[in-house]
C-alpha cells in the first residue's frame, strides 16, 4: 500500500485476535456482573427466609422487597418467594448469557433494571447497596463500551481470514 493513500493498514490476523481476545474478555468481564447479581441476590433470599439480617450489596433491592413481603405471608410466601426471585434472577442469568456473547441488548436492558433496582433501593435508604450498585453499572458499562470494538475486529478477522498469506 503507497504511503499517504488514506487507508490503515489491515493489522495482521496474530495481532487482530490478540486484540479481539482483550476486547472480549473487556465484554465478558461486564456481562459477568449480570451472573453475580443473580447469584448473590438469591443467596440473600435464603439468607432471608432463614431469618439472618445479613445481605449482600450487590443483590438486588426487589429480591429483599419480595422477601419482607414473603415473610408477612407465612408458609406460602415462601413457595411465592422463591418463584419470584427466582424468576428475577434467571432473567439477570439471560442478561448475562446474551452480554458475554456482545449482544447490546443485553447490556441495555439489564443495566435498566439494575438502575431502577438502585431507585428501589434509594426509597429504602440502603445507601452502601446503591453506591455498590453505582460501581457495578460502571463495570457493566466498561464491557458494554467494549461491543463496538469486538464488532470491527470481528469484521477484520472476517477479511483478514480470505487474504492471501503475504510474506514479510
Amino acid at each position: 500500500m503507497a504511503a499517504g493513500s488514506g487507508v490503515a493498514p489491515v493489522p495482521a490476523n496474530n495481532e487482530i485476535l490478540v486484540q479481539k481476545a482483550r476486547v472480549l474478555h473487556l465484554v465478558s468481564a461486564g456481562a459477568s456482573w449480570f451472573i453475580w447479581i443473580a447469584g448473590l441476590s438469591l443467596v440473600n433470599s435464603v439468607i432471608g427466609m432463614a431469618g439472618g439480617n445479613v445481605h449482600f450489596i450487590v443483590g438486588l433491592g426487589i429480591s429483599q422487597l419480595v422477601d419482607a413481603v414473603a415473610h408477612q405471608a407465612g408458609s406460602a410466601g415462601i413457595v411465592l418467594d422463591l418463584i419470584i426471585n427466582g424468576i428475577v434472577a434467571g432473567v439477570f442469568v439471560l442478561f448475562w448469557q446474551f452480554a458475554r456473547k456482545g449482544q447490546r441488548w443485553a447490556f441495555l436492558i439489564g443495566m435498566v433494571l439494575y438502575s431502577a433496582d438502585a431507585v428501589l433501593l434509594i426509597a429504602f435508604q440502603d445507601w452502601f447497596s446503591v453506591a455498590f450498585h453505582g460501581y457495578a453499572l460502571f463495570r457493566i458499562y466498561n464491557g458494554f463500551k467494549g461491543l463496538p470494538a469486538l464488532r470491527q475486529l470481528e469484521s477484520a478477522a472476517a477479511q483478514s481470514s480470505g487474504a492471501p498469506i503475504e510474506p514479510r
